[in-house]
């Protein structure tokens, strides 16, 4: 009777895991995505990153003792140094200051339009998928055409229009820009509404516009979100090569790709011109991505109660 009591008591490593879980306090969506997230230490390192060139953005211009526009005849050219972090270009301005005043003007550029590609394709995808019919088809039909036109086609012709300069940057990068998120979000609606709690609110005379605030948007608002992060680095770099070829921001003003444009010109005798904000922009797009692929694990339903 003492071994059958003491087998019946015996706690396996496997059994114990599972009770551990089952007393664990309960999380709600966004606690439980947060604890996933920071396990990820590849994610928690392009949040480092970005944070930090975001503060770098902010702060640095402030305190540098150079305006990133002032020049200085005798500094041309200079290699970097304690005076000159980053080195000077060729007409002797400062390029730690310039590097982090176009920061400002590169990552706002990534984040207005990825935003608003986020709000404007959620919106149109959002009403195909939930209401279809009519509606569905057309807006389905023209997504098709402008997916058939290379979009950095269209983003030079609206360039070519609305001319050089911040805003009309933005709007270039928006016009075509939502089309991913509205095929994306439609299929999420689409697949949600014929879920039984979606029915079942219908059934009791939930209005639509309720069931959509408060049952299917908080339930692709982390995916969303992800999806944003993930388009941050293709407006920069959509951002960093139209100002390379001379159809993006324009002087005196001054982003990442202005500041590759200059520096490829001497790349071979002073390659530090090139090569500095070359870093920044890629270890920028490294970081939104490892950012995005760590939301994306962490806001997966399917990836909760395995750990």
């Amino acid at each position: 009777m003492a071994e059958l009591s003491k087998e019946m008591f015996v706690i396996h490593g496997k059994d114990l895991k599972e009770m551990e879980n089952i007393s664990r306090p309960s999380l709600t969506f966004w606690q439980d995505a947060w604890r996933r997230f920071r396990k990820n230490k590849t994610a928690m390192v392009g949040l480092f990153i970005i944070v930090l060139y975001a503060l770098l953005a902010i702060f640095a211009p402030m305190v540098s003792p150079y305006k990133f526009s002032a020049t200085d005849s005798s500094a041309m050219n200079a290699l970097p140094s304690l005076q000159h972090l980053f080195g000077c270009d060729s007409v002797g301005r400062d390029q730690w200051t310039r590097v982090w005043m176009g920061a400002r003007v590169s990552l706002s550029i990534g984040l207005v339009s990825a935003l608003v590609n986020m709000c404007v394709g959620a919106v149109i995808g959002g009403l195909c998928g939930y209401y279809g019919g009519k509606l569905d088809m057309i807006v389905m039909r023209i997504v098709d055409i402008l997916y058939g036109i290379p979009s950095l086609i269209i983003t030079i012709l609206v360039m070519m229009v609305l001319g050089k300069g911040v805003i009309a940057l933005v709007v270039a990068l928006c016009i075509v820009g939502w089309i991913g998120t509205c095929r994306f979000v439609r299929g999420e609606v689409y697949r949600l509404k014929e879920q039984d709690f979606v029915l079942a609110a219908k059934v009791m005379g939930v209005s639509d516009i309720v069931i959509i605030l408060r049952h299917i948007i908080p339930n692709i608002l982390g995916m969303l979100i992800t999806n944003m992060c993930m388009a941050i680095p293709g407006a920069i770099f959509q951002e960093a090569f139209l100002s390379y070829i001379g159809v993006g921001i324009a002087a005196p003003n001054c982003s990442w790709g202005v500041l590759a444009k200059e520096g490829i010109q001497y790349l071979r005798i002073y390659p530090h011109e090139i090569l500095i904000p070359a870093l920044i922009i890629c270890s920028t797009m490294l970081a939104l991505n490892l950012l995005g692929d760590g939301l994306r694990d962490a806001v997966d339903p399917r990836l909760r109660g395995t750990e």
